[in-house]
């Protein structure tokens, strides 16, 4: 389940290292490349609105297993297209079922784990999630270096059919809870999440503005580092997700603090991370070092920001844990496409130092937004939601 969960998270990713060659083939704009992450994080958010709370109506064997092939045929649809809008809506769905597979492993996990194991069980799938996350752009450069960016995509389908054939038959079959709701009172209840629990408000606000200032990164950095004076190939370009490993196992102890009652210290310490990393980001033509210490920064603050968003929201148990991941998670899918879309039209215009000047002050609305609302946050977590 946990390889699972890396291969799928793996395909709302792929195509940031890849971004120019896919808009040369295509024939996109520099400025409208940025559409094709904006799609897929469509995608995403249509996953969390729409299919992630299925589980809680479903059977999630099943439900995992027609997700799982659904993105199979998307993926060789990816791999067969030839214009750019059906591009964008064959990422739209590649956004779609990853995410809606990638959550939906996540709660089964939890619903297979015995309560004294749950923990381990759980975040073992999330180390999934992380690992395909990071090597995701690395795989990509380096297939599409060697047979192109279509590859890349066909290699993950025969990896999505190898997953379909090992949990149809490994799987265990086990329903989810039936509830007392049909599906537009399911969908409904979220929305009544969304407008009543402020501590989902103020930390997924924090979210989006965090996502957007990483999506700001990633999604343009393929742009200067492919062009003179850089001239990196995609192997070069997707290897720099590596170095946000670095950060990403630095930030595993804000977890730990959050339990202590440090989760806004963490946060502070985080949204700061962010904040200095795009000066580095900015000076980056006048030494690599620049750019690797910023994109450790960049990933320590934002995965610290992400653990500590989560254990203040789902510190205590609640009838609505599906529903309530999926409002969250909607934050991210917005604040990732947006940050997307305005990367490339601003790099289009004013070049890798405006992007940079758009990252700073994204952080610096995150840093401010984190200090009004700092006697708003809640202690507990969001309140249970009946139902």
């Amino acid at each position: 389940m946990s390889a699972c969960a890396a291969m799928s998270v793996a395909n709302v990713y792929y195509a940031q290292p890849l971004l120019d060659t896919i808009r040369a083939d295509l024939g996109i704009s520099v400025a409208g490349a940025g559409g094709i992450v904006t799609a897929t994080q469509l995608g995403c958010a249509l996953a969390l609105c729409l299919v992630v709370p299925l589980g809680d109506l479903w059977n999630r064997v099943r439900l995992l297993l027609v997700q799982l092939a659904l993105l199979l045929l998307t993926l060789l649809f990816i791999v067969w297209v030839a214009s750019p809008t059906l591009l964008l809506l064959g990422m739209a769905a590649a956004g779609l079922f990853g995410t809606a597979m990638t959550q939906g492993l996540i709660a089964y996990s939890a619903t297979l784990a015995a309560p004294e194991r749950r923990g381990r069980v759980v975040g073992t799938v999330q180390g999934g999630v992380v690992v395909g996350l990071l090597l995701a752009r690395v795989l990509a450069g380096c297939i599409s270096d060697l047979a192109g960016w279509r590859a890349v995509y066909l290699a993950s389908a025969g990896a999505t059919l190898t997953m379909l054939l090992l949990l149809a038959r490994l799987l265990p079959p086990r329903p989810a809870r039936r509830m007392e709701l049909s599906y537009p009172m399911l969908l409904h209840s979220m929305w009544l999440l969304l407008r009543r629990e402020r501590g989902l408000q103020i930390r997924g606000m924090l979210a989006l503005l965090m996502f957007a200032i990483l999506g700001i990164f990633w999604s343009a950095m393929a742009l200067p580092l492919s062009a003179e004076p850089f001239g990196y190939s995609h192997t070069a370009i997707g290897a720099f997700g590596l170095v946000g490993l670095v950060g990403a196992l630095a930030a595993a102890k804000a977890g730990r603090w959050t339990d202590l009652g440090l989760g806004q210290r963490t946060s502070a310490a985080a949204l700061l991370c962010m904040l200095f990393a795009w000066p580095l980001l900015a000076w980056m033509e006048h030494g690599l070092w620049a750019l690797i210490v910023g994109i450790i920064l960049l990933d320590m603050g934002g995965q610290a920001i992400h653990v500590v968003n989560q254990g203040m929201i789902f510190r205590e148990a609640t009838t609505a844990h599906s529903r309530l991941v999926a409002c969250y998670m909607l934050f991210y899918s917005l604040g990732s496409g947006l940050g997307a879309i305005a990367a490339t039209s601003v790099y289009a215009c004013l070049g890798w130092q405006g992007v940079c000047g758009l990252g700073f002050g994204v952080s610096m609305l995150a840093v401010l937004f984190w200090w009004a609302t700092l006697e708003r946050m809640p202690e507990t977590a969001a309140a249970q939601l009946a139902g």
